[in-house]
């Protein structure tokens, strides 16, 4: 896997834990969760960022909320009891089926 998509995957994976963690920091009441959270955004800029020195910007944006969005969503049923109904699962396989399309497009 070239450089680029590495970064963005990386962006992607921070972009579930601040995700997590503006969860866990309850509305920024909770000053060490809250920190860590706005790290690991900062974090999940800076992979982006270095992502989109070479990638375009609409397929790095779409593949980085769809890595955050799938990567929360499955975090969420399995951590938090989230719903894990048909509907949900089959929304989720499709979020993925377009990431895999838009880097396959890629190419």
């Amino acid at each position: 896997m070239q450089r680029e998509w590495v970064w963005l995957v990386i962006a992607g994976l921070f972009e579930v834990v601040w995700a997590i963690g503006l969860k866990n920091s309850d509305g920024f009441r909770r000053p060490l969760v809250s920190a860590f959270t706005i790290v690991m955004m900062i974090a999940s800029f800076y992979f982006l960022a270095q992502a989109l020195k070479t990638l375009p910007v609409g397929t790095a944006y779409a593949i980085w909320t769809g890595i955050g969005a799938v990567g929360t969503a499955v975090v969420g049923m399995l951590v938090f009891g989230e719903s894990r109904e048909i509907g949900r699962v089959v929304s989720i396989v499709l979020i993925v089926a377009g990431i895999v399309g838009l880097k396959i497009a890629s190419r």
